[in-house]
């Protein structure tokens, strides 16, 4: 058993190793403003609007736009996940400008995320509108919003100013990224790593309300649920509830439904079980929540001021 001497100075610790992380973090947010296009690029928010929602209805019926609604979020969360939001996902392998491995090729990204294309375009408008203004790292951010918004769902505070990574992060995606199958005390972990709470676990966990998942990541009670037929084969709905919108359908009987084995360990903790049962019984409730963990997602280790650069490409170093 640890002395009480080594215990205090074990709390002394990491108390000042979260103050230091608060006040780094607290700095770089700072530098991030609500309003910080609105005098160099006014355009900015109708050209991510026009392009969202031209991909949500790319994907032919009985898809519709829900799959990349769902994958834009993925893209998102995968990116803050590993060195926070600093589009560092979106970068392609490169030897000359020193990216020699990328994140896309990282075990939990590796076939699976989609929606490059879609930032690509908002960039490319946006580059014929504003050259050299608005960072891919802010153009994936309100992509995201704009599609959760454009699928019936709720919407957050989005403060802009983001920098783009001149790095990526390979090693951080196979180490830091849950899997579909992760239980509780992994999944809080990994949260917990990133500054959320297990209730905010439970909150985002709540994007599972629209979206597709590969058969191999179905938990083997929901197989019979593997039958909506892709370009990649044969995939599952993440709620076959109301598919098609972004609510709190997801929650209503999570222990027994959930398509993942990572959704169905939310039930199996009292505390998160009530709350779970309380989006299921209130969208508004889920919404409020979500859009607050959305937001808080939104400034993990952001790259701000002279920190990082507005890439050109959105796949390539400057």
């Amino acid at each position: 058993m640890a002395s009480s001497s080594s215990t205090t100075g074990d709390r002394r610790h990491y108390c000042c190793f979260f103050l230091a992380v608060f006040l780094l973090s607290s700095a770089a947010h700072g530098q991030l403003s609500a309003t910080f296009y609105a005098a160099r690029c006014s355009s900015l928010d109708q050209n991510v609007r026009d392009e969202v929602s031209r991909a949500l209805f790319r994907d032919p019926p009985p898809l519709g736009g829900r799959r990349m609604g769902a994958s834009l979020l993925r893209l998102f969360f995968h990116d803050c996940f590993v060195q926070g939001c600093d589009a560092s996902v979106l970068l392609d392998v490169d030897p000359s400008k020193g990216i020699l491995s990328s994140e896309k090729d990282a075990g939990p990204n590796a076939n699976s995320l989609r929606g490059f294309e879609v930032v690509d375009s908002i960039k490319s408008k946006v580059e014929a509108a504003c050259p050299g203004v608005v960072s891919c790292a802010d153009i994936l951010a309100l992509a995201t919003r704009e599609a959760v918004v454009a699928l019936n769902g709720t919407t957050w505070p989005l403060l802009l100013g983001r920098r783009d990574s001149r790095t990526a992060n390979q090693s951080q995606a196979n180490s830091d990224l849950p899997s579909p199958g992760s239980n509780l005390d992994t999944l809080i972990a990994a949260f917990a790593r990133k500054g959320f709470t297990a209730p905010e676990l439970v909150a985002l966990s709540g994007a599972h309300t629209i979206g597709l998942a590969h058969c191999v990541n179905v938990d083997q009670s929901q197989m019979q649920r593997c039958r909506v037929p892709t370009a990649d084969g044969l995939m599952a709905e993440l709620d076959d509830h109301t598919p098609e919108r972004f609510d709190s359908g997801y929650y209503d009987k999570l222990g027994k439904r959930g398509l993942l084995g990572s959704d169905r360990v939310l039930t199996s903790r009292r505390d998160l079980d009530a709350l779970v049962q309380k989006y299921a019984a209130s969208q508004a409730a889920f919404f409020a929540d979500f859009g607050s963990a959305m937001k808080k997602m939104s400034e993990v280790g952001v790259l701000t001021g002279a920190d990082g650069e507005v890439r050109t490409n959105c796949r390539r170093v400057n």
